[in-house]
């Protein structure tokens, strides 16, 4: 699954789609295509991607809830992805990719203290020492529950917390490119993503009937 063959099937079906859903997967392939570009490159490839994931499920502000963080957000759109996954339409691929594809990844996030907000929390002196470990034990401890329970969107959203550091470190200038202290988690933080998108813009295409709100800034004029 690539954007190859995600864009025909968008070309095919897009006028049944909402306009919403049309734009939010019109922007999240364009982004994919991009990222598919990269073979050497894996800063770039990991922030094309991330672009990516944003089209895909980002809002401005839920309705009544103005609060959401981008955590809550995340995860009721995994659970709206996982409904269609389960339902046969999506022939269980998230769950798939958790189970079969990530679990030396996820368990290599998990278990990085650089990738978990607390610890810099600690570093910039707004949290204890003893708090962040405190915190990042609790963490995995529930992640890993979640694992040995195959609460697929519990450990996706454990996994997020770890890659939105990521996004963080590498958006807002707080990482070298191409540096080697973070390596290992740019390279497989580009990987799950690269797998992760397909099927997220493959989910949202497979139910063209779920509602979605429109995308951060709607093409108007």
């Amino acid at each position: 699954m690539d954007y190859t063959t995600l864009k025909q099937r968008h070309r095919n079906e897009r006028d049944g789609y909402s306009q919403a859903l049309a734009l939010r997967t019109h922007r999240a392939l364009s982004w994919l295509q991009r990222a598919e570009q990269e073979t050497n490159d894996q800063d770039a490839k990991f922030i094309f991607l991330w672009i990516a994931l944003n089209a895909a499920y980002a809002r401005d502000h839920v309705a009544g809830r103005p609060t959401w963080t981008e955590r809550r957000r995340f995860r009721e759109f995994v659970r709206r992805l996982l409904t269609t996954d389960s339902a046969g339409a999506g022939q269980n691929l998230l769950y798939n990719l958790v189970w079969t594809q990530f679990p030396n990844s996820i368990r290599g996030f998990l278990d990085n203290p650089y990738v978990f907000q607390p610890y810099w929390e600690h570093q910039k002196g707004n949290i204890t020492e003893a708090a962040w470990k405190q915190s990042f034990t609790h963490s995995k401890s529930r992640a890993y529950r979640a694992l040995g329970q195959q609460r697929t969107g519990q450990v996706l959203a454990e996994l997020f917390d770890r890659l939105y550091t990521l996004r963080n470190q590498l958006i807002h200038g707080g990482a070298t490119w191409n540096g080697q202290v973070n390596r290992q988690q740019v390279t497989a933080g580009a990987d799950i993503l690269g797998q992760l998108v397909p099927v997220v813009i493959h989910l949202m295409m497979a139910r063209p009937g779920v509602e979605w709100e429109m995308g951060c800034y709607p093409v108007v004029g």
